[in-house]
């Protein structure tokens, strides 16, 4: 499996700038579209008592990042380092954009699920950057002293990161809540097919990132899966894990589970595909394809979750 998914890392994807345009644009418009549901009285209850805004923030900001660091470390002879940077990655990305919608179906505290989105994705401003840069920076520094095969150089630009995450996450954000504000009645009307039509952008905007590399997907898709089924597995059960320490109500519980396992991997395919932040010489093959195939497994597992809970009762 090691050697398999070491593979990964000198595959070059073909793609070019027409096409990083494209998936730029997709992700500012979903982020537009998470926006659009930002209501900032309805988040008034979550500060009056914020114990579950708090475990939520500590558990996707903090618990996720640390619980991939360790994962990372522990198995670093079965994970190649370019696999496990592309977890750390992911790992430092906000909350993804169709949490929401799933957080709806699934009966949970909806109000919270925003109010984590909308923060999550307002400090990831600077939390992408930093989380990736001290967890993949203390990865770097471990695999390079106690394994065979030093990790290759990796220096990431971090300011240009703030850059793009602002740029792409913040302004769309900002655009969003202030179109609700001053157009609530249009705002009524595209709200839901904006929901639906981000699950099918994000749907194209990994098919873009891999129409020409088909072939090298289906090559090794077998060992990326087995590794993200294992990563947001344990993400989705961090999530639950920590409420359920915390003693969150069933409604929370859900909600910040479904937050913690859901993950803007959109914004870490940007990134990537980004020549001033990951310079093109790097191999970055094995990062490339678990953030990818992250984003469309995601949206299975959280479904597919949101449904089952769906069918369930609250306890209390």
């Amino acid at each position: 499996m090691y050697e398999s998914l070491s593979a990964l890392d000198p595959v070059k994807i073909n793609f070019n700038a027409a096409g990083m345009h494209t998936i730029n644009i997709i992700l500012a418009f979903v982020m537009f579209g998470v926006a659009l549901g930002i209501k900032p009285k309805e988040f008034i209850p979550l500060f009056t008592k914020p114990k579950a805004l708090l475990v939520g923030m500590t558990s996707q900001l903090i618990a996720l990042p640390l619980i991939t660091f360790l994962i990372v470390i522990i198995f670093y002879k079965f994970i190649p380092p370019m696999v496990a940077m592309g977890m750390i990655l992911v790992a430092a990305c906000p909350g993804g954009n169709i949490s929401n919608f799933m957080s709806s179906i699934s009966r949970a505290n909806t109000e919270l699920s925003v109010g984590l989105t909308a923060i999550s994705t307002s400090l990831s401003v600077i939390t992408t950057p930093a989380n990736f840069a001290i967890w993949g920076g203390l990865y770097v520094r471990y695999i390079n002293k106690h394994a065979a095969h030093a990790l290759q150089p990796l220096e990431i630009d971090k300011w240009q990161m703030f850059e793009t995450v602002f740029i792409l996450l913040g302004i769309p954000l900002i655009l969003g809540i202030l179109f609700a504000h001053f157009l609530p009645g249009i705002t009524k009307k595209i709200r839901k097919p904006i929901q639906y039509l981000s699950i099918v952008f994000f749907l194209v905007m990994v098919i873009l990132a891999f129409s020409q590399n088909f072939n090298l997907f289906i090559k090794y898709i077998f060992y990326v899966f087995i590794i993200v089924l294992i990563h947001n597995g344990l993400a989705l059960a961090t999530g639950y894990g920590i409420a359920s320490a915390f003693k969150l109500g069933d409604a929370n519980r859900r909600g910040i589970t479904i937050e913690t396992g859901i993950q803007n991997s959109g914004l870490g395919l940007v990134l990537l595909f980004n020549p001033k932040i990951f310079p093109p010489e790097l191999m970055l093959g094995g990062m490339l394809f678990v953030t990818a195939w992250w984003g469309i497994w995601h949206i299975i597992s959280g479904l597919g979750i949101s449904f089952y809970w769906s069918r369930k009762p609250l306890r209390n």
